[in-house]
């Protein structure tokens, strides 16, 4: 049984190293070695591990001396997902919760709108934040394009729901705190699109399931299907303007390739900066309000909680939303690029 785990970690590497992804490997190897020969969340851990630059196939040691991790393997981790949890993390890399904690207090790294990003920011990432705000409001201002924004983004919803409290001595940062019932909370991942009218299309995938460029073009298509019925006005003048994050699945080939299939323009956004986008610093906020204290028994409940959100926020919360940012792009501008709260 080992030296099978062994065998198709060498094929998971070997197809890692061919540009295939997680879940094309694990089709693969289930196709040659039968269904269930490796689930894709096995697959998925080593992908992750892969790509923090981590090639070994072994099993991390159980007991004894504790796992070394390089703080370029965590960088790696969170560049290329930073709605990574510091479960998750620890997970992949099999170490301590309290080691990630740590290790990213070293690099630097602060939680904001469930999104990691630099405390403080390097040079090139100020000059990029910069230079993108300060066009966007010039454009803007030439030839206002708010009400084309389509805006695209995700967040991760618990089960359980503690209330946030503030810590003492830090203003504005919300201690983030989780039920005690157990290590591995359950959760599912909202992916959203809305624009200054309202909500166009959203989807609930549950904790077992990844996206990846597929899937992700997949909710495109939806997406595509919700603007035709919505906003046929936008969809026949051709005048979309995408807005989403730099997460993989968003900025993959396979995905450019889709957004230039639709003819949507996508625009531009420097990496961590949930800052200027709508719904890091507006829906994502108000929507954690609603969730402090609740606790959902099923998907459906869920669901049940989201719609009845959605239904509650008028017109004006979906335009203030988009309509604040000409606001953010111009702090941004006036603090040389600092983050802003």
């Amino acid at each position: 049984m080992e030296d099978n785990k062994q065998h198709f970690r060498h094929i998971m590497l070997f197809y890692f190293k061919k540009g295939k992804n997680a879940t094309e490997t694990q089709k693969k190897i289930c196709a040659v070695y039968g269904e269930g020969a490796v689930t894709d969340r096995t697959c998925q851990k080593w992908f992750a591990k892969f790509r923090a630059g981590d090639f070994s196939v072994d099993d991390a040691p159980r007991s004894g001396r504790p796992v070394e991790v390089d703080n370029n393997q965590i960088k790696t981790l969170i560049e290329n997902n930073q709605h990574y949890t510091t479960r998750e993390i620890a997970d992949i890399l099999k170490i301590s919760k309290s080691s990630v904690e740590n290790h990213l207090h070293q690099l630097g790294y602060v939680n904001r709108f469930d999104v990691w990003v630099p405390r403080k920011f390097s040079e090139k990432n100020l000059l990029d934040r910069i230079s993108a705000c300060d066009s966007l409001l010039k454009r803007n201002e030439n030839v206002p394009f708010l009400k084309q924004i389509v805006m695209g983004d995700e967040k991760w919803i618990l089960y359980n729901n503690v209330e946030q409290k503030r810590s003492r001595g830090k203003r504005k940062e919300l201690l983030s705190t989780t039920p005690k019932g157990g290590l591995h909370p359950n959760k599912v991942m909202l992916y959203i699109w809305w624009d200054w009218e309202g909500v166009l299309y959203y989807e609930l995938l549950p904790e077992n399931q990844t996206i990846n460029s597929n899937k992700y073009c997949s909710q495109l298509d939806q997406l595509k299907a919700a603007l035709d019925e919505k906003r046929p006005e936008l969809v026949n003048k051709k005048r979309i303007i995408f807005h989403q994050d730099n997460a993989r699945p968003h900025v993959s080939l396979m995905t450019r390739q889709k957004l230039l299939q639709l003819g949507w323009e996508v625009l531009i956004h420097p990496p961590y900066s949930s800052d200027i986008a709508p719904s890091g610093f507006h829906l994502f906020r108000s929507l954690q309000n609603s969730l402090n204290g609740k606790n959902f028994k099923s998907l459906e409940d869920c669901k049940s909680h989201l719609e009845q959100f959605f239904a509650q926020k008028d017109k004006k919360f979906w335009e203030d939303g988009i309509m604040k940012l000409p606001e953010r792009w111009q702090k941004v501008v006036e603090r040389n690029g600092e983050y802003v709260i």
